[in-house]
């Protein structure tokens, strides 16, 4: 009988232990799923976010730029197009032929210079251009075109721009300088060979205007 007492509690002490046992191993267990990580599908969400707000940002900082293009015979107009990109911290876009004019070239009181010759030869106006076409081109709003006046009409150099490019959804305002001559229909006829844009009145400077002059009449503009 004593040993059967004995053979009993003996039992009973094993299974008071093995309760014991699986009792303190259940909290642990519990607290590493608490410290699980976020799932795949929530790491993607949140990065396709980032990257979205990321890709607005830049694309808005790309909007609204203001570009100023010319082509400077003598350096009048580039003097003028470098206060209008001061005053409005616009980009600046020479206008470059592959053969550039001499002094020679420009003299338009000799019947055989170049100038003269292609004024005569409306088929020789073609001027091929170093670049013709901006980077970013899509970026710019505003769009300052400056060129010098010859024979009461834009710079020819100044057409192969004008025709390489798509200026839809762009504000256009020509600029050009001049000893006596008048802006004229430079403004228009370039507007009509673009054949889209908002282009605006242009303006006449004489050489060495004063930048305060330049200034003023940007602000007038009211762009």
């Amino acid at each position: 009988m004593k040993k059967i007492t004995v053979l009993f509690l003996s039992l009973l002490m094993i299974f008071n232990f093995a309760a014991c046992g699986n009792q303190a191993s259940t909290p642990q267990s519990t607290a590493e799923n608490t410290e699980s990580t976020p799932e795949p599908s929530e790491q993607s969400s949140e990065a396709l976010i980032e990257d979205s707000t990321a890709s607005v940002a830049e694309s808005n900082d790309a909007e609204g730029k203001t570009l100023v293009v010319y082509y400077s015979a003598t350096g009048n107009t580039e003097e003028v197009a470098n206060y209008i990109a001061a005053a409005t911290n616009a980009d600046v876009f020479e206008l470059e032929p592959v053969e550039p004019y001499s002094d020679d070239d420009l003299d338009w009181t000799d019947d055989n210079s170049r100038v003269v010759y292609e004024y005569d030869n409306p088929d020789a106006r073609t001027v091929e251009l170093v670049e013709a076409t901006v980077p970013n081109w899509e970026s710019y709003d505003t769009v300052f075109i400056g060129y010098p006046i010859w024979w009461g009409i834009a710079a020819w150099p100044v057409d192969g721009f004008i025709e390489a490019n798509d200026f839809t959804g762009k504000t256009v305002v020509p600029f050009c300088t001049s000893s006596s001559s008048g802006l004229g229909e430079s403004g228009e006829l370039l507007a009509e060979a673009a054949g889209t844009g908002d282009w605006l009145e242009g303006e006449r400077f004489s050489s060495g205007v004063l930048e305060e002059t330049v200034q003023t009449w940007l602000e007038n503009l009211g762009i």
